[in-house]
């Protein structure tokens, strides 16, 4: 019943910039952490940032200082704003949040369809 929905994803030329978003919907009764991961073909999934209920954020240090992970809660929205992009960040980047269904239930892992961000040179 949960779903999480990214947008925003396209090609874009090197030194770029994209906006991510991803909503989640459905029966939610509470959102803890939200995060951006991403996976390039041939290789495994890495973090690319998070950021938790608080607001605290934490991002990988291949992004550090161009990208930056927000939060709509009122939304239940989460954004990964990319500058300065390279061809290297070329991926599909999926969106993660820590869900609860209800008080009954405490927060597990949904992941969403994934949004590919292509980066030419």
């Amino acid at each position: 019943q949960v779903q999480l929905v990214e947008s925003g994803g396209g090609l874009v030329q090197a030194g770029g910039s994209l906006r991510l978003s991803c909503a989640a919907s459905g029966s939610i009764f509470s959102i803890n952490a939200m995060g951006w991961y991403r996976q390039a073909p041939g290789k495994q999934r890495e973090l690319v940032a998070t950021i938790t209920s608080g607001g605290s954020t934490n991002c990988a240090d291949s992004v550090k200082g161009r990208f930056t992970i927000s939060r709509d809660y009122a939304k239940n929205t989460v954004y990964l704003q990319m500058n300065t992009l390279k061809p290297e960040d070329t991926a599909v980047y999926y969106c993660n949040a820590d869900i609860a269904v209800s008080s009954r239930y405490y927060y597990r892992g949904y992941w969403g369809q994934g949004t590919q961000v292509t980066v030419s040179s």
